[in-house]
This record gives structure tokens, C-alpha cells and sequence, in this order.
């Protein structure tokens, strides 16, 4: 008898069966807030020894100048308006100076690479850069009233004659527009130049050298005369700190700062949004 042998069949195990995970929830990048990023600009413009020595200078120059007219001024001259015109004409020079360093320390500095990788976006960081701008600006202004105030409770004390206070409140509301409007042309020719050195030497131009050649052209050329407030903006902006501004002055403003600020810092921006960055 033959015994037939049947081996088992295995049995396929059944395959363990899971809940199909829930998708990840997506992540939500936050874009940098305008406010930090006029923090972070505002501490770049203190960061560098350029940069400190310059804002520093806003102090130093406000003090040694409220001094001079202390030591020299006559006593008649001891007024608020004297210390305010002593002390903003220096200033003129040195608010630029720090406008232009704050867009050109990007491409001195070789920080533009690591600025505009973290916030791809250059509109945003030209906007914190000229907000920053204007803060040290209109801040500058104030310490440097105070710093006039103080000087004319000083030189008064020290001349036996009561304090005046010879400006008004639009007056001085000029007087910081004026300084605002001459940072805004500094940041201007650093957004033009990108470079540090190429932008302060086109400012001294636009200050020192325009002005000369727009008198002496207006001196001796009766046609250029009339057109001079027109086209020339240090006359215009000039008008602000010693005259009373009437309508066709400020018409002449507006005129002058379109064609010497608005339109070449409109160029100026444009090359900045469409330029590689080396």
C-alpha cells in the first residue's frame, strides 16, 4: 500500500495594514518685519569705525560750534537763531556724509551679498535704509536744537543779558527740512556711485562747485537770472533757512528737487533693483 504525502500550502501572511498618515501642515514663512529691518540699519550706520566717528560728529560738531559763538559772537548775537545757524551749517555737511555711507557701506563693506540674500527683496531694504536715514536725520536736528538751547542759556548767563528765543517753530520745521532734503540728496549720489568715495566727491561738486558756477552764470547773464530758483536746488533749499517761504519759493523747491533728487534717485533705484551684486 502506497501512502501519498501532501505538504501544507503556506499560507500568505496578510499584510499589516495602516492609517494613511495626514499630510504635513505647510510651513508659514513670516516675511521680516519693515521695523526690524530698520533696526538692523539703523545699527549698521554705528556698527562701522566710519560710521561711528560720523554719527559721533553730529554731537562733537554741535558742541564746538555752540562754543565758537560763545567765545566770539558779540553779545548781541547770543540768541537761539545764532546758535541754530551756527550749528546747522556744519551739519550740512555731515548728515550726507552718513546718508551716503549707509547705502555705499554695502558694496564697500561687501555686505550687499549677505543683505540681499536674507531679504531678496531690495525695495524693502532701500525703504529701511531710508527710513533709517531720515530718523538720524530729524534726530540729529533735535539734539542739535538742545544743544543750541543750552548754549544760549549759557552765553546769556555769562553776558549778564536775558536768553532770546528768536525762532519760531516753523521756523525750525524749515530748518529740518532743509537738512532732510540735503541727506536725502547724499543717499541720492550713493545709490547713483554705490561707492563711498565716488559719492562724497559728487556731493562736494553739487555743494561747492554747482552753486559757484550757478551765481556767476546769474551775475552775468540777465536771461539766467530769473531762472536761476529754478533750476539751481541749493538756492531753493538756501531760501529755507533764511527767508520766509512764499508760494512761488516753494513752487521753485519742488521744481529743483524733481530734477536734482527725485528723478536720479528714481534712476538710481532702478539700477539697484535690476544689478547683480558682486
Amino acid at each position: 500500500m502506497t501512502t501519498q504525502t501532501h505538504e501544507a500550502t503556506p499560507v500568505p501572511a496578510v499584510a499589516a495594514t495602516s492609517a494613511p498618515e495626514a499630510p504635513a501642515a505647510p510651513r508659514v514663512v513670516r516675511p521680516i518685519p519693515m521695523t526690524r529691518l530698520v533696526g538692523v540699519e539703523l545699527r549698521k550706520m554705528f556698527d562701522t569705525r566710519a560710521g561711528f566717528w560720523m554719527m559721533a560728529s553730529v554731537g562733537i560738531v554741535s558742541v564746538l560750534a555752540t562754543a565758537a559763538v560763545i567765545i566770539w559772537a558779540p553779545d548781541e548775537a547770543i540768541t537761539q537763531n545764532t546758535f541754530s545757524t551756527a550749528i546747522g551749517m556744519p551739519l550740512s555737511v555731515v548728515l550726507p556724509i552718513i546718508a551716503i555711507l549707509s547705502v555705499t557701506g554695502e558694496y564697500s563693506q561687501r555686505t550687499g551679498l549677505t543683505t540681499y540674500t536674507l531679504v531678496p527683496w531690495r525695495g524693502r531694504v532701500m525703504s529701511a535704509k531710508v527710513v533709517s536715514t531720515l530718523l538720524v536725520g530729524v534726530v540729529a536736528m533735535f539734539l542739535a536744537l538742545a544743544v543750541g538751547a543750552l548754549g544760549n542759556v549759557v552765553g546769556s548767563a555769562i553776558t549778564g543779558l536775558d536768553a532770546t528765543w528768536d525762532i519760531s517753530l516753523a521756523q525750525f520745521g524749515n530748518i529740518v527740512l532743509a537738512n532732510v532734503l540735503g541727506m536725502l540728496m547724499g543717499f541720492m549720489l550713493g545709490v547713483l556711485f554705490r561707492s563711498s568715495a565716488g559719492a562724497i566727491v559728487g556731493y562736494f561738486v553739487y555743494s561747492l562747485v554747482l552753486p559757484v558756477a550757478f551765481g556767476t552764470l546769474a551775475a552775468f547773464q540777465e536771461w539766467f537770472r530769473d531762472l536761476q530758483p529754478w533750476v539751481d536746488v541749493n538756492f531753493a533749499v538756501t531760501r529755507l533757512f533764511d527767508q520766509t517761504m512764499t508760494a512761488e519759493y516753494w513752487q521753485q523747491l519742488g521744481v529743483s528737487t524733481l530734477v536734482w533728487l527725485w528723478i536720479p534717485l528714481a534712476i538710481g533705484l532702478r539700477a539697484i533693483l535690476r544689478a547683480e551684486v558682486k
